[in-house]
């Protein structure tokens, strides 16, 4: 059960509240958020849900059956938005688009990035400084100095930067300068790492593991709200399959799913999804039209020199015609939703 407290609640309301719900059999987590305080209740005895509903000091309560609860649509049937500030939004309803590359190069490629995004009205920008590769000799990302210089010129330009978190250690130094922590596939279940990230108060985006099941995802994602950070954002980017004539298979069966489950915006990355440039527009239009909440793709100037994933990248013509098609099919989208 989820139990919404007052903003009022006395302390001897509450303790008195506890106690009652131990005294049925059920143990009491308490969460606080940036927007509420909550008891989540665990246990299997039925009750009668007016023994606790009359208390004082309670706003609401739900019986939500679900292991992941609080990021449950059985108790909060109203879509959460993300407000990203300057009117920029990510939520049920719209499309938000995210494009940049797989890694920042140099400030030379963040300005050419930046410059694309805006003449595409593209007001989000991914891009990674701390890459987690297969190979140890790979091109693993320019760090926190390479997070500051693509903040000042996302901050000058207006663009919200979207970028991944992969250890607890680097959360703190990297808060100044996102608007969007990541967590990659790779840390979908690094639970120490879920746990801190619910104590800070930005938004997080959580891609499905590389072989993770839906459920799973919308566990870890309570792994985060638990913590106390609401503004979560659940990502679908294909997952490891038997197939090998993809990079992964872009399950788009999630979109529908995970919007019926959850009450917590979804988007699609088509890029890792399938990991064929010349494919990438078709699921990224096909996310649109499965429900997502927004689309994450990686563009490049000239992705055959890529430091990372040109394999999969879009050149900036490429990535306009499909900021185009996306909001053209988006439209499109919203017309059927009218039948």
């Amino acid at each position: 059960m989820i139990i919404q407290l007052k903003q009022d609640i006395s302390d001897a309301q509450k303790d008195s509240l506890i106690a009652e719900v131990n005294q049925i059999g059920y143990k009491i987590t308490e969460v606080k958020t940036q927007l509420g305080d909550y008891l989540v209740g665990i246990g299997k005895k039925d009750f009668d849900i007016r023994r606790i509903g009359k208390k004082e000091g309670i706003e609401d309560i739900h019986i939500v059956s679900d292991e992941y609860k609080l990021v449950s649509k059985k108790w909060k049937v109203k879509p959460t938005s993300i407000d990203l500030g300057d009117g920029i939004y990510i939520k049920d309803g719209d499309m938000a688009v995210i494009a940049g590359p797989c890694s920042i190069e140099s400030e030379e490629q963040i300005r050419k990035v930046i410059a694309h995004l805006k003449e595409n009205n593209i007001k989000m920008m991914r891009g990674g400084v701390f890459k987690p590769r297969s190979s140890p000799y790979a091109f693993r990302g320019l760090g926190i100095d390479g997070l500051k210089l693509w903040y000042d010129l996302a901050q000058e330009a207006g663009i919200k930067i979207v970028t991944e978190v992969m250890q607890v250690s680097q959360i703190e130094e990297m808060y100044p300068y996102v608007d969007i922590y990541q967590v990659g596939a790779r840390n979908t279940q690094n639970f120490n790492l879920l746990d801190e990230l619910g104590k800070v108060d930005k938004a997080v985006m959580i891609k499905r593991g590389i072989s993770g099941t839906i459920e799973e995802l919308l566990q870890s994602a309570e792994y985060v709200f638990s913590g106390g950070n609401e503004k979560l954002i659940l990502c679908e980017r294909g997952i490891r399959t038997y197939e090998r004539a993809s990079r992964n298979t872009l399950d788009l069966n999630a979109v529908p799913i995970l919007k019926a489950k959850s009450h917590l915006p979804v988007i699609v990355d088509p890029s890792h999804g399938i990991g064929i440039r010349a494919y990438v527009p078709q699921m990224a239009l096909s996310g649109v039209m499965s429900g997502a909440d927004g689309i994450i793709y990686e563009t490049h100037e000239i992705p055959e020199k890529a430091y990372s994933d040109g394999q999969q990248t879009l050149d900036f013509a490429q990535s306009s015609l499909l900021a185009e098609q996306i909001r053209k099919t988006f439209a499109l989208r919203k017309t059927f939703a009218l039948l």
